[in-house]
């Protein structure tokens, strides 16, 4: 099936070749891909079924969950803040969310809710996925708790309830929501098509994820780890996406909508100094702050190597996904989709997909695509 839109230069064909054969191999069920360079998309492509059924195509506005993809959004409303000199990475959470200091968890700072740091990785149980849901609910569960390990020490995947965390902050400075902040002051300055939860009148564009095989967890895994405790705290299964609650809901870490072009038109403003398609929110100086690495090494919730910034992974020599040197930052979400945000080349690059398949992070044809985009920035 020969993908559909803006196919860009030439030196981009091996990335086209790719997705094409990952659809026509039937690994990809529908998916859409983007580049930006310079803060302009110069690739936009997509092809592939909205549904399982092969009935519908992918269509340019086709638009699917994106699971932690979301992240990467909830760090940008969070950079946009400390841009406005309103949040300070450096200050505890409890200076903006009092009932925060509960049970040991004073010292935190905002630095470790956006680098999974802070050792509150998840709800603890017991928790139903119904009660994450209920965003003030949810946020008073996780002001009541305690941490799980000494914060600042170490790496726990906050897989689920990242998004409760940043997005309580952020009420608390601004006044509004994650939801309607990043609708009013993020998505539409770049008349981006991407939502965190997603609209009724938007609900006919979705394609509806495809659930992946089990998570690769040990079967002896120790009830009382961090990890076991982190995926229970709750597990939901993936087709609560296709949900009228899970679309309504503020799940900052995992609802947001949207496809490779809306993702690349937001997160372009991190690979290009602050800008994209011409309109400036964040100044090199802030964007640097994503950089500043915090105690890197095995995450215990993901159990593999991460080197966190600020909302985002750093390039590592250890990284699963290829991204190995340079200054750049990535996330992806549950299944596969990834961002790569390489600001020595001013280059975003995403891709975005219904089908999930196992992993915790990037699947065989994100791999793939970052090996190909490797070689062609490295051939430039």
């Amino acid at each position: 099936m020969e993908l559909k839109g803006n196919l860009g230069d030439d030196k981009f064909k091996s990335l086209n070749q790719i997705l094409e054969r990952q659809i026509d191999a039937d690994y990809d069920l529908g998916a859409s891909m983007a580049l930006a360079v310079d803060g302009e998309i110069v690739l936009d492509v997509w092809g592939g079924w909205a549904d399982e059924e092969h009935t519908k195509p992918w269509e340019a506005d086709t638009i699917t969950n994106v699971w932690s993809t979301t992240k990467t959004m909830t760090a940008i409303s969070a950079l946009l803040l400390m841009e406005r000199g309103s949040l300070d990475p450096d200050a505890t959470v409890a200076s903006y969310w009092p009932e925060f200091a509960q049970n040991g968890k004073e010292d935190i700072r905002v630095r470790h809710i956006l680098s999974h740091t802070s050792g509150v990785s998840a709800w603890t149980q017991p928790v139903t996925t119904e009660a994450i849901l209920d965003d003030e609910g949810a946020t008073a569960r996780l002001a009541a708790q305690a941490p799980w390990w000494e914060p600042g020490t170490a790496f726990g995947y906050h897989a689920l309830n990242q998004g409760h965390l940043v997005g309580e902050v952020i009420r608390r400075i601004d006044g509004r929501g994650l939801k309607q902040f990043f609708a009013e002051d993020v998505a539409g300055p770049l008349d981006a098509d991407f939502t965190i939860g997603s609209p009724p009148e938007n609900h006919h564009r979705i394609s509806n994820v495809t659930p992946p095989p089990p998570l690769p967890l040990p079967p002896d895994l120790d009830p009382e780890s961090v990890t076991f405790k982190t995926f229970n705290g709750p597990q939901p299964e993936a087709e609560i996406a296709h949900t009228a609650l899970w679309r309504a809901a503020t799940i900052g870490a995992a609802n947001g909508h949207g496809n490779a072009r809306s993702v690349a038109k937001i997160q372009a403003v991190i690979s290009n100094g602050g800008f994209s398609h011409g309109v400036q929110l964040l100044s090199p100086e802030t964007i640097d702050r994503i950089f500043v690495a915090q105690p890197h090494g095995v995450d215990q919730v993901l159990m593999m190597p991460v080197r966190f910034g600020l909302g985002y992974d750093l390039a590592a020599a250890t990284n699963s996904v290829g991204i190995t040197s340079g200054k750049k930052c990535y996330w992806g979400g549950w299944g596969g989709s990834l961002v790569l945000n390489d600001l020595d080349n001013r280059i975003t690059f995403t891709y975005m997909m219904n089908r999930m398949q196992a992993g915790f992070v990037g699947n065989e044809t994100s791999i793939a695509l970052i090996a190909a985009l490797n070689k062609i920035v490295g051939s430039t």
